[in-house]
Protein backbone atom coordinates (compact mmCIF):
# COMPACT_ATOMS: atom_id res chain seq x y z
CA UNK A 1 0.00 0.00 0.00
CA UNK A 2 2.86 2.45 0.22
CA UNK A 3 4.22 1.94 -3.21
CA UNK A 4 0.42 2.60 -4.04
CA UNK A 5 -0.17 6.02 -2.03
CA UNK A 6 3.75 7.66 -2.99
CA UNK A 7 3.15 6.96 -6.51
CA UNK A 8 -0.98 8.45 -6.17
CA UNK A 9 -0.20 11.31 -3.87
CA UNK A 10 2.83 12.16 -5.21
CA UNK A 11 4.16 11.02 -8.63
CA UNK A 12 1.28 11.03 -10.48
CA UNK A 13 0.06 14.96 -9.73
CA UNK A 14 3.16 15.76 -10.67
CA UNK A 15 3.33 13.56 -14.12
CA UNK A 16 -0.25 15.11 -14.97
CA UNK A 17 1.25 18.35 -14.42
CA UNK A 18 4.59 17.36 -16.59
CA UNK A 19 1.81 16.31 -19.33
CA UNK A 20 -0.13 19.15 -19.51
CA UNK A 21 2.52 21.57 -20.43
CA UNK A 22 4.17 18.63 -22.95
CA UNK A 23 0.23 18.35 -24.67
CA UNK A 24 0.04 22.08 -24.57
CA UNK A 25 3.01 22.76 -26.45
CA UNK A 26 3.06 19.82 -28.73
CA UNK A 27 -0.93 21.48 -29.86
CA UNK A 28 -0.21 24.90 -29.83
CA UNK A 29 4.04 25.65 -29.90
CA UNK A 30 4.24 27.60 -26.25
CA UNK A 31 6.99 30.40 -26.11
CA UNK A 32 9.59 28.59 -24.35
CA UNK A 33 11.36 31.65 -23.25
CA UNK A 34 8.06 33.28 -22.33
CA UNK A 35 7.13 31.11 -19.86
CA UNK A 36 10.90 30.73 -18.56
CA UNK A 37 10.80 34.22 -18.01
CA UNK A 38 7.74 34.54 -16.25
CA UNK A 39 8.54 31.72 -14.09
CA UNK A 40 11.82 33.17 -12.97
CA UNK A 41 11.31 36.81 -13.12
CA UNK A 42 7.80 36.81 -11.64
CA UNK A 43 6.16 33.61 -9.76
CA UNK A 44 9.55 32.62 -8.29
CA UNK A 45 9.97 36.27 -6.31
CA UNK A 46 6.84 36.04 -4.89
CA UNK A 47 6.92 32.57 -3.45
CA UNK A 48 10.21 33.20 -1.57
CA UNK A 49 9.04 36.90 -0.47
CA UNK A 50 5.98 35.31 0.87
CA UNK A 51 7.73 32.25 2.26
CA UNK A 52 10.74 34.28 3.94
CA UNK A 53 7.99 36.80 5.20
CA UNK A 54 4.82 34.42 6.94
CA UNK A 55 6.80 31.20 8.25
CA UNK A 56 8.03 30.74 11.82
CA UNK A 57 11.96 30.68 11.85
CA UNK A 58 12.29 30.13 15.94
CA UNK A 59 14.37 27.56 17.71
CA UNK A 60 17.91 25.54 17.12
CA UNK A 61 16.25 23.09 14.85
CA UNK A 62 15.70 25.42 11.90
CA UNK A 63 19.01 26.58 11.86
CA UNK A 64 20.39 23.13 12.07
CA UNK A 65 17.77 22.58 9.18
CA UNK A 66 19.28 25.34 7.20
CA UNK A 67 22.94 24.75 8.16
CA UNK A 68 22.58 20.88 6.49
CA UNK A 69 21.18 21.76 3.53
CA UNK A 70 24.23 24.32 2.82
CA UNK A 71 26.74 21.36 3.44
CA UNK A 72 24.87 19.27 1.39
CA UNK A 73 24.69 21.44 -1.62
CA UNK A 74 28.24 22.37 -1.22
CA UNK A 75 29.51 18.95 -0.78
CA UNK A 76 27.32 17.50 -3.79
CA UNK A 77 28.42 20.48 -5.69
CA UNK A 78 32.25 19.34 -4.95
CA UNK A 79 31.52 15.92 -5.95
CA UNK A 80 30.58 16.51 -9.13
CA UNK A 81 32.92 18.71 -10.02
CA UNK A 82 35.43 16.13 -9.27
CA UNK A 83 33.21 13.33 -11.12
CA UNK A 84 32.93 16.13 -14.59
CA UNK A 85 36.79 16.66 -14.48
CA UNK A 86 37.61 13.01 -14.52
CA UNK A 87 34.90 12.71 -17.20
CA UNK A 88 36.12 15.31 -19.67
CA UNK A 89 33.00 17.21 -19.38
CA UNK A 90 32.46 21.15 -21.34
CA UNK A 91 32.24 23.58 -19.12
CA UNK A 92 28.69 24.21 -19.65
CA UNK A 93 27.90 20.22 -19.09
CA UNK A 94 30.17 20.80 -16.17
CA UNK A 95 28.09 23.43 -14.52
CA UNK A 96 24.25 21.89 -15.43
CA UNK A 97 25.72 18.52 -13.60
CA UNK A 98 26.58 20.17 -10.63
CA UNK A 99 23.43 22.14 -10.26
CA UNK A 100 21.30 18.82 -10.95
CA UNK A 101 22.98 17.42 -8.41
CA UNK A 102 22.96 19.53 -5.64
CA UNK A 103 19.25 20.82 -6.08
CA UNK A 104 16.45 18.78 -5.42
CA UNK A 105 12.99 19.12 -5.30
CA UNK A 106 12.13 19.94 -2.02
CA UNK A 107 8.76 21.38 -2.67
CA UNK A 108 6.31 20.46 -4.86
CA UNK A 109 7.81 17.00 -4.62
CA UNK A 110 8.89 16.97 -1.18
CA UNK A 111 6.25 18.78 0.75
CA UNK A 112 3.67 16.31 -0.28
CA UNK A 113 6.05 13.29 0.30
CA UNK A 114 6.80 14.51 3.80
CA UNK A 115 3.27 14.55 4.88
CA UNK A 116 2.22 11.39 3.35
CA UNK A 117 5.81 9.62 5.34
CA UNK A 118 6.38 11.77 8.95
CA UNK A 119 3.92 14.31 9.27
CA UNK A 120 4.30 17.02 11.63
CA UNK A 121 7.58 18.85 13.12
CA UNK A 122 9.16 16.95 10.21
CA UNK A 123 6.56 18.62 7.44
CA UNK A 124 7.66 21.93 9.10
CA UNK A 125 11.44 21.41 8.83
CA UNK A 126 10.66 20.83 5.07
CA UNK A 127 10.05 24.57 4.97
CA UNK A 128 13.63 25.71 5.85
CA UNK A 129 15.39 23.26 3.57
CA UNK A 130 12.94 24.46 0.70
CA UNK A 131 14.03 28.01 1.43
CA UNK A 132 17.92 27.26 1.38
CA UNK A 133 17.30 25.60 -2.08
CA UNK A 134 15.33 27.78 -3.76
CA UNK A 135 17.59 30.59 -2.38
CA UNK A 136 20.90 28.55 -4.07
CA UNK A 137 19.28 28.31 -7.01
CA UNK A 138 18.59 31.53 -7.91
CA UNK A 139 22.31 32.94 -6.33
CA UNK A 140 25.16 29.90 -6.45
CA UNK A 141 23.17 28.00 -8.96
CA UNK A 142 22.90 31.07 -11.41
CA UNK A 143 26.47 32.25 -10.56
CA UNK A 144 27.54 28.29 -11.91
CA UNK A 145 25.29 27.96 -14.85
CA UNK A 146 26.02 31.63 -16.12
CA UNK A 147 30.26 31.34 -15.27
CA UNK A 148 29.88 28.09 -18.52
CA UNK A 149 29.91 31.26 -20.87
CA UNK A 150 30.96 34.47 -18.48
CA UNK A 151 34.45 33.65 -17.13
CA UNK A 152 35.59 35.50 -14.25
CA UNK A 153 33.96 37.89 -12.10
CA UNK A 154 31.62 38.72 -15.20
CA UNK A 155 29.26 35.80 -14.31
CA UNK A 156 28.13 37.27 -10.44
CA UNK A 157 26.16 39.79 -12.71
CA UNK A 158 23.32 38.01 -13.20
CA UNK A 159 23.37 37.48 -9.92
CA UNK A 160 22.34 41.01 -9.54
CA UNK A 161 19.87 41.29 -12.03
CA UNK A 162 17.50 38.47 -10.10
CA UNK A 163 14.21 39.40 -8.58
CA UNK A 164 14.45 36.28 -6.41
CA UNK A 165 17.54 38.05 -4.92
CA UNK A 166 15.98 41.17 -3.75
CA UNK A 167 12.92 39.68 -2.95
CA UNK A 168 15.46 37.64 -0.22
CA UNK A 169 16.80 40.88 0.67
CA UNK A 170 13.72 43.07 1.29
CA UNK A 171 11.84 39.96 2.81
CA UNK A 172 14.13 40.10 5.20
CA UNK A 173 14.24 43.57 6.25
CA UNK A 174 10.40 43.40 6.53
CA UNK A 175 11.22 40.82 8.83
CA UNK A 176 13.30 42.84 10.59
CA UNK A 177 10.89 45.62 10.91
CA UNK A 178 7.47 43.48 11.14
CA UNK A 179 8.43 40.19 12.25
CA UNK A 180 6.58 37.40 10.80
CA UNK A 181 4.01 38.98 8.45
CA UNK A 182 -0.10 37.60 9.37
CA UNK A 183 -3.55 38.18 7.54
CA UNK A 184 -3.69 41.08 10.41
CA UNK A 185 -0.05 42.80 9.32
CA UNK A 186 -1.14 42.57 6.00
CA UNK A 187 -4.59 43.07 5.84
CA UNK A 188 -3.52 46.90 5.75
CA UNK A 189 -1.90 46.19 2.05
CA UNK A 190 -4.28 43.86 0.55
CA UNK A 191 -4.09 45.66 -2.49
CA UNK A 192 -0.33 44.02 -2.51
CA UNK A 193 -1.00 40.64 -0.45
CA UNK A 194 -3.47 39.31 -2.43
CA UNK A 195 -1.49 38.99 -5.76
CA UNK A 196 1.74 38.03 -3.95
CA UNK A 197 -0.66 35.15 -2.30
CA UNK A 198 -2.11 33.65 -5.76
CA UNK A 199 1.59 33.99 -7.55
CA UNK A 200 3.43 31.92 -4.49
CA UNK A 201 0.01 29.24 -4.87
CA UNK A 202 0.61 29.50 -8.51
CA UNK A 203 4.33 28.55 -8.63
CA UNK A 204 4.23 25.13 -8.71
CA UNK A 205 2.07 24.37 -11.26
CA UNK A 206 3.46 27.06 -13.13
CA UNK A 207 6.54 25.69 -13.09
CA UNK A 208 5.59 22.30 -13.70
CA UNK A 209 3.97 23.07 -17.09
CA UNK A 210 6.83 24.58 -17.90
CA UNK A 211 9.33 22.00 -17.28
CA UNK A 212 6.67 19.98 -19.65
CA UNK A 213 6.81 22.17 -22.50
CA UNK A 214 11.10 21.59 -22.22
CA UNK A 215 10.29 17.97 -22.11
CA UNK A 216 8.50 17.88 -25.33
CA UNK A 217 11.57 19.98 -26.74
CA UNK A 218 14.06 17.63 -25.34
CA UNK A 219 14.73 13.83 -26.47
CA UNK A 220 14.66 12.66 -23.09
CA UNK A 221 14.85 9.05 -24.38
CA UNK A 222 18.26 9.64 -26.38
CA UNK A 223 19.56 11.60 -23.05
CA UNK A 224 19.36 9.34 -20.83
CA UNK A 225 22.58 7.28 -21.88
CA UNK A 226 24.36 10.50 -20.88
CA UNK A 227 22.60 11.46 -17.86
CA UNK A 228 24.49 8.28 -16.01
CA UNK A 229 26.55 10.45 -13.69
CA UNK A 230 23.60 13.23 -12.81
CA UNK A 231 21.08 10.26 -11.49
CA UNK A 232 23.28 8.94 -9.45
CA UNK A 233 24.91 11.72 -7.72
CA UNK A 234 21.62 12.67 -7.23
CA UNK A 235 19.46 9.53 -6.30
CA UNK A 236 22.52 7.61 -4.43
CA UNK A 237 25.05 9.79 -3.26
CA UNK A 238 22.34 12.35 -2.36
CA UNK A 239 20.73 10.18 0.85
CA UNK A 240 24.33 8.72 1.43
CA UNK A 241 26.12 12.10 2.07
CA UNK A 242 22.54 13.33 4.01
CA UNK A 243 23.16 10.17 6.27
CA UNK A 244 26.22 11.39 7.02
CA UNK A 245 24.92 14.89 7.82
CA UNK A 246 22.14 14.14 9.76
CA UNK A 247 24.92 12.22 11.88
CA UNK A 248 27.39 14.87 12.21
CA UNK A 249 24.46 17.90 12.80
CA UNK A 250 23.03 15.29 15.78
CA UNK A 251 19.39 15.46 14.36
CA UNK A 252 17.33 12.77 16.54
CA UNK A 253 14.59 10.54 15.99
CA UNK A 254 11.94 10.97 13.57
CA UNK A 255 13.84 14.71 12.12
CA UNK A 256 17.07 12.30 11.50
CA UNK A 257 15.43 10.07 9.13
CA UNK A 258 13.14 13.13 7.21
CA UNK A 259 16.55 14.77 7.05
CA UNK A 260 17.77 11.60 5.17
CA UNK A 261 14.75 11.20 3.23
CA UNK A 262 14.98 14.75 1.97
CA UNK A 263 18.08 14.61 0.22
CA UNK A 264 16.94 11.93 -2.02
CA UNK A 265 14.32 14.00 -3.84
CA UNK A 266 14.70 14.26 -7.79
CA UNK A 267 16.34 17.01 -9.48
CA UNK A 268 15.01 20.55 -8.81
CA UNK A 269 12.27 21.79 -11.58
CA UNK A 270 14.37 25.05 -11.22
CA UNK A 271 17.52 23.95 -12.70
CA UNK A 272 16.29 23.12 -16.23
CA UNK A 273 14.41 26.70 -15.63
CA UNK A 274 18.01 28.20 -14.71
CA UNK A 275 19.99 26.13 -17.42
CA UNK A 276 17.89 27.53 -19.99
CA UNK A 277 17.80 30.86 -19.51
CA UNK A 278 21.33 31.24 -18.92
CA UNK A 279 22.26 29.12 -22.52
CA UNK A 280 23.79 26.12 -20.43
CA UNK A 281 23.65 22.45 -21.23
CA UNK A 282 19.69 22.67 -20.69
CA UNK A 283 18.96 19.50 -22.53
CA UNK A 284 20.86 17.93 -20.06
CA UNK A 285 19.70 19.57 -17.51
CA UNK A 286 15.75 18.71 -18.37
CA UNK A 287 16.56 15.47 -19.13
CA UNK A 288 17.88 15.42 -15.13
CA UNK A 289 14.75 16.59 -14.05
CA UNK A 290 12.55 14.14 -16.23
CA UNK A 291 14.49 10.71 -15.51
CA UNK A 292 15.27 11.42 -11.87
CA UNK A 293 11.81 12.07 -11.33
CA UNK A 294 10.55 8.56 -12.84
CA UNK A 295 14.08 6.74 -11.28
CA UNK A 296 12.92 8.37 -7.90
CA UNK A 297 9.21 6.48 -7.96
CA UNK A 298 11.76 3.05 -6.67
CA UNK A 299 14.48 5.06 -4.91
CA UNK A 300 12.71 6.95 -3.27
CA UNK A 301 9.93 4.42 -1.88
CA UNK A 302 12.74 1.36 -1.30
CA UNK A 303 14.57 4.43 0.74
CA UNK A 304 10.88 4.88 2.75
CA UNK A 305 10.64 1.24 3.60
CA UNK A 306 14.44 1.11 4.73
CA UNK A 307 13.69 4.37 6.99
CA UNK A 308 10.84 2.83 8.30
CA UNK A 309 12.17 -0.19 9.34
CA UNK A 310 15.38 1.36 10.97
CA UNK A 311 13.17 3.79 13.51
CA UNK A 312 10.48 1.33 13.91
Amino acid sequence: MLVVDVFTQVLLPILLMFGAGWALDRIWKVDLATVVRLTINLFVPAFVFYELTTKQMEGTLAWKAVGFTICMVIVLFVIAGVVAKLSGYTRARTRSLQIASGFYNSANYGIPLMHLVFPGLAEAVQVFVILVQNIGNFTLGVFLVSSASNPGLRALLPILRQPSVWAVIVALAVRGILGPLTPDLSGGMRWLWVPLQYFHDGLVALALVTLGVQLSRTAARSALPGLGWALVLRLIAGPLVGWGLATLFAFEGEIYLAMILGTAFPTAVNTALIAHEFKADSEYATGAVFWSTMFSMVTVTTLIVILKSAGG
